[in-house]
Formats: C-alpha cells, sequence, structure tokens
C-alpha cells in the first residue's frame, strides 16, 4: 500500500478534494437513511447496527481510504442526534453553520497547535485579535480586556474559580441552585470549599438569600451568578447581584454560557445588563453561537489577570525566545496541545457581521416563543413559562412525572423526537431547548402532535397493564 497522503502543504487540497466528496455523500447517505433526529431503536439496536456495518476497526489489511470514510462516516451519520433536525431539541446542541464547519476543516488540514508560536504564526495572532474582540464585548469600557478560548463552559468556569483562587487564595463561592454542575466540580478539583448552594426557587437566584449568605460567610467570597441557565433558560438578576457583591466586597463570576450571545442582539441584550461588572464571563459560542464544539470564551476585565496563568517549558517558551519578540502561547491556556478554534468563530463572526448573527439568535428566540404560545393554546398541554432565551417547559395536562420520562424515551426509541427533562416546581417536564434558526412553525406543530400521540399511547398502555 502506498504511504498515504497529507492534507497540508500545497498538494494537500488536491489530495483532499475527493476524500471529502465521498465524506459528503457519506453524510448524505447516513442522514438518508435515518429519515429523522436520530435513530430508532435505543442503545442496543444503534450499538449492533454500528458494529455489524463497520466491521473490525483494525483490520490486519485495511480497506483503503474511500472505503473507512464511506462505512464510518455513513454509520455515523445514520446513528446520529441531528441537531439540525427541527425535533433534535433536547440540550444545548447546536447545528453548526456549514461555513463554520469549513473553516474546522481548514483547521484541521492545516493543524497549527496552539502551544508555541512556532507551531501557529498565524493561528496566534487571529486568536489574540479575535479574544481581544470578544473581550471587548463583554467589557466595552475597560482599557484592556481579555479571553482565552476553553473546551467549552465547564473548562471556563474552572478558569474562573482558578483565577479567583490565584488572586485572593481559597474563595468560598456561593452559587443557586440553578447553577451549572460545573461550578460545584470545579471548586472539588481546585481543592476549594464546596460552595454554599442558595434557593433558587422561581428558577433564578434568590436575592435575600445570597444576603443571607454573605453575611453569614467569611471572604473572600466568589459569588457564581447564572445568565441562561441549563433547565429553564432563566438568567438572574444581574444587576442587583452585582450590587450586593460590590456591597459585601465579594468577586462575581457570570457563567453565561448559554445567553452570553445575547449581546450580540439589540433586541435580547438587556437581559445582560450588568454584565461587564463581573470578574469574569464564560461564554460558549458552541451554544448560541452555532460552532462547532468546541469553542468556549472566559472573558476577564484586565489582561493582568490571567498572568497567572504563565507557565514556562524551555522547549515551547524560552526566555531568550520570549525576550526577542515570539509570543509566549502557554499562558493562553492549561492545554497545551490544542486546536486553532478562533478560526471557525472569526470566520462566523466576519461572515454574518453583527446584524446577522443577531439574526439568527432573534429568529430563534422568536420560534421558543412560538412554540410556548402553541403549547399555551393547546387544551392537552401544559406550559411551565415562557421562555426567556429559547428553552420551553411543557408536559402533557394531568398527567404524572413517570409518564412524562416514559413519553420522552419512547419518542427517543421510535426516532421520532428528542427531547430533554428537567425537573421544576417539583415536578418533571419536557425540556424544548430550541437552536436551529430554521426551524418553521410546522415543525413545531408537528413536534408537539408526536408528543401527544406519545402520551395517547403511554395512558393505554398503562391503562392495559393495570
Amino acid at each position: 500500500m502506498p504511504t498515504p497522503p497529507l492534507a497540508g502543504g500545497t498538494a494537500g487540497p488536491a489530495h483532499l478534494r475527493p476524500l471529502i466528496d465521498t465524506v459528503l455523500t457519506a453524510l448524505h447517505d447516513g442522514a438518508t437513511r435515518r429519515n429523522g433526529p436520530l435513530p430508532a431503536g435505543g442503545p442496543d439496536t444503534v450499538t449492533h447496527h454500528l458494529h455489524h456495518t463497520t466491521g473490525p476497526l483494525i483490520p490486519d489489511q485495511g480497506t483503503g481510504a474511500h472505503h473507512a470514510l464511506r462505512t464510518l462516516v455513513t454509520a455515523l451519520a445514520q446513528g446520529a442526534a441531528d441537531p439540525a433536525h427541527p425535533h433534535c431539541a433536547a440540550h444545548l446542541h447546536t447545528p453548526p453553520l456549514a461555513l463554520a464547519a469549513a473553516a474546522d476543516l481548514a483547521a484541521s488540514a492545516l493543524n497549527p497547535s496552539m502551544d508555541s508560536w512556532d507551531q501557529a504564526p498565524a493561528a496566534s495572532a487571529l486568536e489574540a485579535a479575535l479574544t481581544t474582540a470578544l473581550a471587548t464585548e463583554v467589557y466595552p469600557h475597560t482599557p484592556k480586556p481579555d479571553s482565552l478560548i476553553t473546551t467549552g463552559g465547564t473548562e471556563a468556569n474552572q478558569l474562573a474559580l482558578l483565577l479567583a483562587r490565584e488572586r485572593h487564595g481559597p474563595v468560598q463561592t456561593i452559587c443557586a441552585a440553578n447553577a451549572h454542575h460545573s461550578i460545584t466540580r470545579a471548586a472539588w478539583l481546585l481543592g476549594l470549599p464546596t460552595p454554599v448552594v442558595i434557593p433558587a426557587p422561581t428558577g433564578v437566584m434568590d436575592l435575600t438569600a445570597l444576603r443571607d449568605a454573605l453575611l453569614r460567610n467569611d471572604g473572600p467570597l466568589l459569588v457564581a451568578a447564572t445568565a441562561g441557565t441549563t433547565d429553564t433558560g432563566r438568567i438572574d438578576p444581574l444587576t442587583d447581584i452585582a450590587d450586593l457583591t460590590t456591597t459585601h466586597g465579594a468577586e462575581l463570576h457570570i457563567d453565561a454560557a448559554y445567553g452570553g450571545p445575547l449581546l450580540f442582539s439589540p433586541t435580547h441584550r438587556h437581559h445582560l445588563r450588568s454584565l461587564h461588572r463581573a470578574h469574569s464571563v464564560t461564554l460558549d459560542l458552541h451554544k448560541l453561537g452555532w460552532q462547532p464544539a468546541s469553542a468556549g470564551i472566559l472573558a476577564v476585565p484586565d489582561h493582568h489577570y490571567l498572568d497567572v496563568l504563565h507557565h514556562h517549558a524551555p522547549y515551547l517558551n524560552a526566555d531568550d525566545d520570549t525576550d526577542a519578540g515570539l509570543p509566549d502561547l502557554l499562558g493562553r491556556s492549561l492545554r497545551t496541545t490544542r486546536r486553532p478554534d478562533a478560526l471557525k468563530i472569526a470566520v462566523t463572526l466576519q461572515a454574518l457581521g453583527r446584524n446577522g448573527l443577531a439574526d439568527l439568535i432573534d429568529r430563534t428566540v422568536a420560534s421558543a416563543h412560538h412554540l410556548a404560545d402553541l403549547v399555551d393554546a393547546h387544551p392537552a398541554l401544559e406550559l411551565h413559562d415562557h421562555p426567556t432565551i429559547s428553552t420551553v417547559l411543557f408536559r402533557p395536562t394531568h398527567t404524572d412525572d413517570t409518564t412524562v420520562a416514559t413519553i420522552r424515551r419512547t419518542l427517543l426509541d421510535q426516532g421520532h423526537a428528542v427531547l430533554g427533562r428537567a425537573r421544576a416546581d417539583d415536578r418533571l417536564w419536557l425540556k424544548a431547548t430550541l437552536l436551529n434558526p430554521h426551524t418553521t412553525p410546522d415543525d413545531l406543530q408537528r413536534l408537539l402532535t408526536l408528543v401527544t400521540h406519545a402520551h395517547a399511547g403511554a395512558t393505554k398502555e398503562g391503562s392495559t397493564l393495570r
């Protein structure tokens, strides 16, 4: 077998072109065979089909590039949960824009490693420009804000707690019951005290409970607020929280992994009023930014906040190289080797501009409000509340939690819809997290029809069993 060609260099594109054509055909064929938001049959069926289709993954004699691509990509696409399908709406799992995926291909082909300048000359310059631009969106009135690119909200939240610890010592984190699980996990990983968790009875942080927690606990204190909760998409009262942290001398971190891109929408950015008062902010553009994972951001108001991340490895950032002007990249992440995720983000922002991104956000939020209106008007369905961003909780009326869970699993097993689950007001709800700006009112109506049919089937089966 001849030596396989490489993706880079001047010959790389010619080698890639026929392979990409095979991949695109396989993606199309797999999606056609699936014919829905996810494969039917459940985990055992999907696993059996995958193993039966792909054959041995490490054969003695290779099958060749086109056969392997065609076989495995088709199998993966046929067995995928496809966030581009309007009925795949369970999680903060976005359908990536085609242009962002195309940019990601270029990143893979060029393969810069973002741990030293000599591995990523232009990519490091692009990342520096992008991180400054994104930080300025969050902190428009500070002279030198900065941000880091992360693998997502979890890493960004962990970095936020790490930076607070390095500034002040073992900080006591205070968060609400609606906070992302990564806050508690980050405290554990960093050897910090277990976070004080205060109530969120209305879905957002309770201000009286926050005031009491600030009075009861000794400093240093870090309050972690949320702008876009995972379960309901709610946004904590950021201005009131910022006022309380200022009064009591606490620092503030805002996890805006979900809601942060609302900054780009003149219609919805008011939800993020006082975001700039935080000492750190998490964004995640592989949620409401339509990027392939990963595309997380941690923004800070002053670039010196990041100085504590400096790390020295002579083979990557020797002192004399740094003194001679080669950029030192090791302090830009806790990771060493990492992909140039800045490219796909920069391509998207430049291609769409502020207006284009705002249009995607506004369309998506409008779809969520339309779904809520449809649920509200449906005699057999109950709406939890109208959405803040694009998450809608609902359930069939006069049913129990067991039936709600059964409906969700029935739709998954049939391959008809991917809905999430969330507990609110001590009840289990179906969760639709809308992130597809191409979703139509008819798509939403069909989704509700699928739910009511599954409910009728579950109710009938329950009556038969009784």
